[in-house]
This record gives structure tokens, sequence and C-alpha cells, in this order.
């Protein structure tokens, strides 16, 4: 053995150690942290041939990279939505790299078994139906990919077709949505449907939900395309859900494949004040929900749910002598992209497990709450304006001021980052330059919200 690794394995439990101390003194430190920063770049150093040992590349760690890391998954950290992860996420997801297991099937590991037990457990946390088949994928981008993907399968098969094996060249394939999440529109460049065959349908007014009786509109004139409706289960600048349930009257009137993006919305079903907002969810056909959102466990794990296990199978479906027939197999490598897999569930086993419903109920509805109070401190404020009812986790605001530019709130949003104690990112609603609060984290509640606030009229008076 290299002497080196030789060296390292018997002073394994004092490198351990030292790794347990900065992750306490990360705990300890995380309600002041700087929750994020501007890192330039980094030169690139010529590799060491011999090495340098962990316990050297560890303090080289400590003094030079932990220094200039943005501390997101703290509860000052507003920016895209990103949640934290609660310290039984955080256990799971160390246990995850010790035993390091290859999560793609089979009998000889209990940890796909595991698995198919933490879906079984969202199904009952989200409420989906038994109809529902399940599987853990890296973020909302690849779920959105697989559901798009089986959404696609279905789409040939409606033309007497199998995409599987022929390929999409000669699909009539139109995806519809109001405020379809970028990283849809990704997925379908990947699958060669193509970002032009993405039509937008008109919102309500004010809103960023879709106008039903536009999409009935678009549906009855295309009666002989085969449809992807992409819906909303919380839009990202405003946290918005298109209606569900007419969605679902509309699927017993018209042939379509119904998509739900509910990457953090999903979670609304556990707070009694928003529920409403995911009925009609089962009327899917795919789903899409992350886990390091809202969940608040570690990057990167999300999941996909569909009722067509059979399509799924023929899309990703991994055909090798040495491995399990896929027409009868539970195995993930035949129902994901990927056929390594790393044992992400575990991390959200863990947390379901320590903290229930109830737990994490408890975080939904206490970042809602802190949500609506930061809402009445901009709506009461002078310097900023808000631009969209506070509905659930997502506050959409701006600065109150005449002929207002994206550099405009760049420049401030550098100022409050720079000023170390909050962390908010840009977007544009309905045309105007904003800023979007999204509080997903376990930690935050209504005192973060103060601090925030204060820090943002603090900037904005010294521009």
């Amino acid at each position: 053995m290299h002497e080196l690794l030789q060296s390292d394995l018997e002073k394994l439990s004092t490198l351990l150690g030292e790794v347990k101390k900065i992750a306490i003194d990360h705990f300890n430190k995380i309600e002041i942290a700087r929750p994020g920063r501007y890192v330039d770049k980094i030169e690139n150093e010529p590799l060491n041939n011999k090495g340098a040992g962990t316990e050297n590349v560890l303090q080289y760690f400590k003094e030079n990279i932990i220094p200039k890391l943005a501390h997101s998954t703290g509860p000052n950290y507003f920016g895209f939505v990103t949640g934290g992860s609660t310290p039984a996420s955080v256990i799971g997801d160390q246990l995850v790299s010790i035993f390091d297991q290859n999560a793609f099937g089979s009998h000889d590991s209990i940890a796909p078994l595991i698995e198919h037990q933490t879906i079984a457990f969202l199904k009952q946390l989200f409420d989906l139906d038994a109809s529902f088949d399940g599987s853990f994928v890296t973020g909302a981008t690849m779920s959105n990919f697989v559901s798009l993907a089986i959404a696609r399968q279905w789409a040939g098969e409606q033309q007497g077709k199998d995409v599987s094996q022929d390929g999409a060249t000669t699909l009539s394939l139109q995806v519809v949505s109001a405020t379809a999440h970028s990283s849809s529109i990704k997925a379908l460049s990947m699958l060669g449907i193509g970002r032009k065959n993405w039509k937008s349908i008109d919102t309500l007014p004010e809103r960023e939900a879709i106008d039903v009786d536009k999409l009935e509109s678009f549906l009855s004139s295309h009666t002989k395309q085969s449809i992807i409706v992409i819906a909303n289960a919380g839009t990202v600048n405003t946290g918005d859900f298109d209606d569900l349930i007419a969605l679902g009257k509309l699927k017993e009137k018209y042939n379509f494949w119904l998509h739900v993006d509910a990457a953090f919305g999903g979670f609304a079903v556990l707070s009694e004040k928003h529920k409403h907002f995911m009925q009609g969810i089962n009327y899917a056909d795919s789903i899409t929900i992350d886990a390091h959102k809202w969940l608040n466990v570690p990057y990167d794990a999300a999941m996909q749910f569909t009722k067509y296990k059979k399509l799924q199978g023929k899309v990703f479906q991994n055909t090798a002598a040495y491995l399990s027939d896929a027409s009868v197999s539970p195995d993930f490598f035949h129902y994901t992209p990927e056929n390594s897999r790393r044992w992400r569930a575990l991390p959200t086993w863990f947390t379901l497990m320590a903290y229930g419903r109830e737990g994490h109920a408890e975080i939904v509805k206490r970042n809602c709450e802190a949500a609506e109070h930061f809402g009445e401190l901009l709506k009461q404020s002078f310097e900023f304006k808000l631009l969209a009812p506070v509905r659930l986790n997502i506050v959409c605001f701006t600065l109150n001021e005449e002929n207002l530019s994206s550099q405009g709130i760049n420049h401030f949003l550098s100022q409050v980052r720079d000023h170390g104690k909050v962390f908010f990112t840009p977007t544009v609603y309905k045309g105007t330059p904003a800023i979007r609060a999204a509080i997903s984290n376990w930690l935050t509640d209504n005192n973060h919200m103060d601090k925030a606030f204060h820090v943002l009229q603090e900037v904005v008076k010294k521009m």
C-alpha cells in the first residue's frame, strides 16, 4: 500500500475527528456566517505528483477554501429556492459516503429497498395515489427530464410509434405551459423535442398561473397533435399555482399528458392554510418534487413520480447479460438515466424518520409565516414595493424607484451581499426588474426576516 494511504488508514479516527470539529464549528456559526459572497477566480495549481496526505489537505481546506464558501445552508440565505440540511439529513448524508452503496437495484444490499420505502413515505407525505411510482434523481432538472422523456414515449404511442426504438424525428408533438421553469425548457432540448416546440399560454391577469380558458382554446384546436401540458405548483417568482383541479377536468375532455412541476410548491400540502393549492395533484401523469429544497436535505436529491412505469421502463431500460430482466425488475437503472447511483434517498429517509410529517409541516408553516411577515414589512415601507401577493414562501418585490433597471437591482443586491448578513437574488417579474426572497430553510423564522429587512433598509439609504 502507498505510504500515504497507509498513514491515513492508521490516522483515520483522528482525521474524522478533525472533520467533526469543522462540522460543529459550521453549525455553531450558522446564524452569523456570511450567507453570500463574490469569489472571482482561483488559480489552477499543478497536480502534486507525490501527494500531501489528507491531514495537510484538510488543513489547506480549512485555511483556503472554507473562508470562501457561501453559507447557503443558513437561515439568512434567500436566494433561488434553497433549503438547508436538517441535522438528521446531515447524519444520513455522512453515512451515505461511509457505506458508499451503489443503489441501482438488486437484492445484494438493503440500500435500494430503503429507496423504495422512502418513495412510499413521500407518497404518503404528498397524498399521492397508489398508482404513482417514483425514484430519486439528482434534482428538479433531471426529474423534469425523466418525466418529459416518459411523456415523449406516451406521445409516440399515441401516434403508433415507439420513440425508445425508432427515435422522435417524425413525432408531432407540442409542449405548452404558462410559466415553465427553465429546467423544463432545457429538458426539451436534451430530449430532442426542441425548445421551439414549447408554446407559452397566457397567464391570468396579474398572475403567473395559466389561463385555463386559453389553454382549452388551444387544446380544442390541436386535437390531431400530441400535447404535453407542464403545470406549475409553485412558480419561482411568486409561488403561484396553476388550478390543478381545472386542468384535471380538461383531461376528461382532451387527451394530453399533464406534468406538474411541484419542485418546492408540493410541500404546500403540509400546511392547512395552503394545502388547497395542491388539490388535484392526482390528475397528474408525472410530478417533479425536490428534496434539497423544502425538505431540507443535502444536495443532490429530487424525486420523480409517474403513473406510467411501463413507459418509463421502455425509455430507460438497461440491457446486458449480467443485468436483471427489464420487463419484470424493480431495479432503478431500468427507470432513471443513471446506472450507477448514489444512495441519495438515505438523507431523506433519515429526516422523515426523525421528524415525521409533523416536523416537516412545522418548517413549512413557519417559513410561510415568515414570508407573510416579510411581505407586510415591505408593504409598509417607503423604500420597497411588493409586486405580487405572498401566496406561499416566495416574496417578490422591488425598489420603489422610477426608471429602475436590472443593472440597478444587481448593484443594490451586490451591496446587500457584501454587507455580509443576508443574501437575495434578482429576477424580472412582468417586465419589472425585481428581487425574490425564497424562504425555505429549516431554521428561518420572523426574526430572521426582521434582520433581513433592516439590512435592506440600511443599504438602500446608503446608496
